[in-house]
């Protein structure tokens, strides 16, 4: 899949649905950050129901990387607390499908791969929060640049829960030390999608080698007057379908989310 192909204008995805509708109409595969300003967006995950109560433990033992906003019936492709008119099976702009711990597939829909078993996962994302950012004047580089932000695997344990474990991944966005400053207090008013940050400086602290390098995403420069800024990243599950290696997983693509009905102000406490 490429990722970088639009096929629709960005403008034009003014709501939540919008961005559903192009995206099951195959018009748009792309980064989600910066859409539909105003609605929350979530990470994916998908299992056989069969490891859906691990999951839902692991989710409760981390809620700082897998802040969990919904769960669906088996089967059901409709999560109907977080949005209308939703196909989980089509309204992504880019999946992923694992088997024992591999990546198998990045399609843009999953309606071949659905199965009457499986348990679908939303777990909060930090994109929902940038709109508060960006209203305090800060630079979000990747947001301009209409790209997936950097994310970086760390050394950084998950509580383990049933069968699932692994490390903690991180989203990183550089910030001036008065906008890191801010952007703590910012965050730590949505802990149902990340929250305040897990760290700031020293990526090496946190088992980060090269921010030139994530993991998943984008690039973005960190300039000599900013600091790196990291938080809990909703990838984090896919770091742990990677070590625990389930027979069959479903997710997002990273850095291209479910983009939800649920205004953003929702997810804060005020």
């Amino acid at each position: 899949m490429d990722g970088s192909a639009h096929r629709i204008d960005r403008t034009s995805l003014a709501t939540a649905r919008d961005v559903r509708l192009a995206c099951r109409a195959g018009k748009f595969s792309g980064a989600t950050s910066g859409l539909a300003p105003g609605f929350a967006q979530a990470n994916l995950v998908v299992l056989p129901a069969d490891l859906a109560a691990d999951f839902l433990r692991f989710c409760q033992r981390n809620p700082k990387p897998c802040p969990l906003l919904g769960v669906s019936e088996p089967g059901s492709a409709q999560l109907p607390d977080l949005a209308e008119d939703l196909d989980l099976r089509s309204d992504l702009p880019g999946y992923r499908v694992w088997r024992e711990g591999e990546l198998v597939a990045e399609p843009e829909s999953i309606a071949d791969w659905w199965r009457d078993d499986l348990v679908a996962f939303a777990i909060g994302c930090s994109y929902t929060f940038e709109a508060a950012l960006l209203a305090e004047g800060m630079t979000l580089r990747h947001v301009a640049a209409g790209s997936e932000v950097p994310m970086f695997r760390t050394n950084i344990d998950c509580a383990p829960a049933g069968r699932f474990f692994g490390k903690m991944v991180v989203s990183m966005r550089p910030l001036r030390p008065a906008d890191a400053i801010r952007a703590i207090q910012i965050t730590s008013r949505y802990p149902f999608v990340h929250g305040a940050p897990v760290h700031l400086g020293l990526p090496d602290a946190i088992g980060i080698a090269d921010l030139a390098h994530p993991d998943y995403g984008a690039p973005v420069a960190v300039l000599p007057d900013e600091l790196p800024v990291f938080w809990a990243c909703g990838v984090t599950p896919q770091a742990v379908i990677a070590a625990m290696r389930p027979p069959f997983a479903i997710t997002h693509c990273p850095g291209r989310m479910l983009v939800l009905d649920l205004p953003d102000h929702r997810c804060a406490v005020l």
